[in-house]
């Protein structure tokens, strides 16, 4: 089977594979104990004092959100279980997501227009791509001097820095960083959320030293804490490339070590990374849930905490599925790169 057969068979993999998310992820809000929320405690127009009027306002709401099949005037007539799976399946694979109980905007405004994509996206980004460099880098180093103080010193503190949770790192360098020396701001993305348009910068350069300012300990304590499963697996991979005779023949030909442990050992240990660089970016879009709310981070995991205190079932729903969708991307894009670093996988 050549690349475009197996291209096709994974593509139908993954379709059977999103349309299997997307029951489970329907079951699970149909199935979860306890009501959603309600469009009487959350929508409903306060200012409304007419019974009659409010009834049919609610009445309207819960079509639009899709909790009644209708009609607005008459007794209430909630929708057939396959039939409210055929509107969620169709909704979700045209990221038709619904209405925000919480807000009452699309869910795809409330993610895309309201800029929480744009911060989590920095924050991951930033935090995976320097937790990736730093983690192999030292992995590296770490097997080429195994069992020396150095090797022994930093799977030490890789292994603290892993174990320890990030909320505990987040308050602990808040504590000393921003409470006790005053060099980074406590929380927050800017320093321009609350103050009046008029007065915030005019370009978005000259916002960037404040937004590095904000960003620097949510960055520093999703590194702390990813870049020890990088360093740990590249130190595994790196061990065991190391020991074989290609190494040895080329080491024996005169090659400069970084030669040998970079452009060797490295490209033949890096298929472990790469399904674990692949998994670490699909789940970029599921932000930091514990670290954003710990820094105050407007992000979308953020955003997915405060739907869970909500209730909100739409919102839940789409980020569920959207996070899922980002890892089935990843996975189908390392097992295509496999292909490209080592030559001698066959594609079946």
């Amino acid at each position: 089977m050549g690349l475009r057969g197996y291209l096709l068979k994974r593509a139908v993999n993954t379709l059977i594979l999103v349309f299997f998310v997307l029951t489970i992820n329907f079951l699970i809000f149909i199935w979860m104990p306890g009501a959603q929320a309600t469009i009487e405690n959350l929508i409903a127009n306060p200012n409304i004092k007419d019974p009659a009027l409010r009834e049919r306002f609610i009445a309207e709401e819960e079509i639009r959100f899709g909790l009644r099949c209708g009609p607005v005037e008459g007794p209430r007539i909630d929708c057939p279980i396959w039939g409210k799976y055929a509107r969620y399946v169709y909704s979700m694979l045209t990221f038709q997501f619904g209405s925000s109980f919480q807000t009452g905007n699309t869910v795809v405004h409330d993610i895309a227009s309201t800029g929480r994509l744009v911060n989590t996206l920095l924050l991951l980004g930033v935090s995976s791509v320097m937790a990736i460099v730093i983690g192999v880098f030292i992995g590296v180093l770490a097997a080429r001097k195994r069992g020396t103080a150095f090797d022994n010193a930093w799977v030490t503190v890789s292994l603290t820095t892993y174990s320890l949770p990030t909320f505990w790192m987040g308050m602990v360098l808040i504590l000393v960083f921003a409470l006790g020396l005053g060099w980074f701001p406590i929380s927050g993305v800017t320093p321009y959320e609350w103050i009046q348009p008029e007065l915030r910068p005019t370009s978005f350069l000259a916002e960037i030293p404040a937004r590095l300012s904000h960003l620097f300990l949510p960055a520093l304590t999703l590194t702390l804490f990813f870049y020890g499963g990088f360093l740990l697996l590249t130190r595994a991979t790196m061990m065991e490339a190391l020991s074989e005779d290609y190494i040895t023949t080329a080491r024996a030909k005169g090659l400069p070590e970084r030669t040998v442990l970079y452009k060797h050992a490295l490209k033949n240990a890096s298929l472990p990374l790469v399904t674990a660089a692949a998994l670490q970016f699909g789940f970029l879009l599921s932000g930091a849930i514990i670290t954003e709310t710990v820094f105050s981070w407007d992000g979308l995991g953020k955003w997915l905490f405060d739907a869970i205190g909500w209730k909100d079932g739409p919102v839940l729903q789409a980020m569920f599925y959207i996070i899922a969708l980002g890892v089935i991307i990843a996975n189908f894009a390392s097992d295509v790169i496999y292909g490209l670093l080592d030559p001698r996988i066959k594609y079946e």
